[in-house]
């Protein structure tokens, strides 16, 4: 059997969950669970984030899915309905959906459900992407309030930029002008919001990539937050071959040995969600010592240096990311964010999966 394997340790996410209510102590929590739980396994996830107040998915069968296994939590739809029908499911399974388009709510009003539909009003504050403009928000509203159909309402926005320069001060600023916000519940902040901004934490925070171990932050890791590293992706060293000075490694001969050195191939390639673009010097640890990869990651293999490890080699343990190798680190090596690293797990159907309790 292949040696690559991804490991999960479910008390990792009870551990970020507990980080983020110290955050926002005063706040619900929407555990964003989509995309296979950010490639960790949807309901595994949430057996092991089951304290949380709601959980967040894209498409109608996740939530279904998560009804089904017993989950009671407040589910909600983060892009809404998308067909009429899906409006009759979500009435008898109790699942909320995100409004951002007024065909939506015709939606609503022409299936009629038995059961009203609790909603998250999307207001567009300056991500562009979906939600009201400010100026539509009291006629939208209105039509919310006065169908029959709708039960509670939460107001909703995005922020587009929590991690970097701008911040959320425009955005915050123009969601709290509006008048018809008052005396709703409200729901704006995302990972890197409920950290650096608790001016936005209100009645529901929701975070997303705190919750795997991650950062939001290109320049911070999770342990600058605290966070635990729920996801591990190991696997072996298959051989070894030596180097002569000026020879070369892997496709494109990207890489050449500066000295005589040994290096290990690994059985892990971009077919496993491992970056095709992570360069040379990427690091990861071998036999619990730190060293790097060279060369190009093809579709099955990467190459690491063992020049400083003449005890390691055929059969010794590698760690691409996890506890002692931040996916954080992967990804700003790769020029990428940790988020699609954890996600590319899930995408691939060859890396065997394992939870782990402690």
């Amino acid at each position: 059997m292949r040696a690559l394997k991804a490991s999960f340790n479910c008390a990792a996410f009870t551990s970020n969950l507990a980080r983020v209510k110290r955050y926002a102590p005063n706040s619900k929590v929407m555990a964003v669970l989509k995309a296979n739980a950010y490639g960790h396994g949807l309901i595994e996830a949430a057996r092991a984030l089951n304290a949380a107040e709601g959980f967040s998915v894209l498409t109608l069968s996740e939530a279904i899915e998560l009804r089904e296994h017993g989950f009671t939590q407040y589910i909600l739809l983060l892009e809404g309905f998308f067909e009429p029908y899906e409006v009759k499911v979500c009435s008898h399974m109790g699942i909320g959906a995100v409004i951002h388009h007024a065909e939506q709510i015709n939606y609503i009003n022409q299936i009629k459900p038995a059961k009203p539909i609790d909603v998250h009003l999307k207001i567009n504050t300056g991500m562009n992407r979906l939600g009201f403009m400010p100026n539509e928000v009291p006629n939208i509203l209105k039509q919310l309030t006065e169908s029959p159909y709708v039960g509670n309402i939460v107001m909703m926005t995005h922020f587009a930029d929590a991690d970097g320069v701008k911040g959320v001060a425009s955005q915050l600023t123009c969601f709290n002008n509006l008048k018809e916000i008052d005396g709703y519940e409200r729901s704006v902040a995302n990972s890197a919001a409920i950290i650096k901004y608790p001016e936005t934490h209100f009645e529901w925070v929701r975070p997303g990539i705190m919750l795997y171990g991650a950062s939001p932050f290109e320049d911070k890791t999770g342990k600058d937050f605290q966070l635990k590293s729920v996801m591990s992706l190991h696997s072996k060293i298959i051989t070894t071959q030596i180097l002569e000075k000026g020879q070369s490694v892997g496709y494109g001969s990207v890489f050449t040995a500066p000295n005589k050195m040994t290096v290990g191939i690994v059985a892990c390639g971009y077919a496993d969600g491992y970056p095709r673009h992570a360069p040379s010097g990427t690091p990861v640890m071998v036999d619990g010592n730190v060293t790097e990869t060279v060369g190009r990651v093809s579709m099955d293999m990467l190459y690491v240096d063992l020049s400083a490890l003449p005890k390691v080699g055929l059969g010794s343990s590698v760690e691409l990311w996890g506890k002692d190798i931040l996916v954080d680190e992967v990804a700003r090596q790769s020029h990428t964010v940790g988020y699609e690293l954890l996600c590319a797990i899930s995408a691939s159907s060859r890396v065997p999966l394992e939870y782990l309790n402690g």
